[in-house]
């Protein structure tokens, strides 16, 4: 893992995959406000340098589309927009946004006042670069991976550990 437990970039995953030999990775936190992320390993894994680095119109088109999907999902308009709202800072870190704006897109209504509020936004304004790049969610010191003695020695898991990974899922599924 990496970090706060997120990958970063798609260069993290490759990284970890080269120095690691793990068969796979987990996206999490990494790819919140970022969906062009999973195009981006995609890239990577087939060997390409290639990243998508979306300007502001982009990143608000993909906002307005994000909460049209969560009205779809929810069947509700009111619960897609509150929903939305934990995810704009993610989808605008590091992009100039303005406080004001920012705190309004925070608290978006309905999707009416989103699309005005969208259409406030600076539609040429570029990739920011790093700014827009790094852990996405939980702030704080990064949390340190710990696994059992051994773990990693080999591919196969012998009883042991399996009896170790059950007794573990029953104590944080509850069942």
């Amino acid at each position: 893992m990496l970090g706060n437990g997120d990958i970063w970039s798609a260069e993290d995953a490759i990284r970890m995959v080269r120095d690691t030999g793990v068969d796979g990775v987990v996206i999490g936190r990494g790819c919140q406000g970022r969906p062009w992320l999973f195009g981006d390993l995609m890239a990577a894994f087939e060997g390409s340098d290639a990243r998508h680095k979306p300007g502001l119109k982009e990143v608000s088109d993909s906002v307005y589309r994000h909460a049209q999907l969560l009205i779809d999902t929810f069947g509700e308009e009111d619960k897609a927009l509150r929903d939305i709202r934990k995810h704009m800072a993610w989808y605008f870190k590091g992009y100039v946004v303005g406080g004001e704006l920012r705190a309004k897109l925070a608290t978006v209504p309905t999707l009416e006042v989103l699309r005005g509020l969208l259409d406030q936004l600076d539609e040429d304004a570029p990739y920011p670069g790093a700014d827009a790049e790094g852990p996405r969610g939980r702030a704080g010191t990064p949390k340190r991976t710990a696994l059992p003695e051994g773990w990693l020695k080999e591919r196969t898991l012998s009883s042991s550990q399996q009896s170790d990974i059950a007794g573990a899922e029953l104590d944080v599924s509850g069942g």
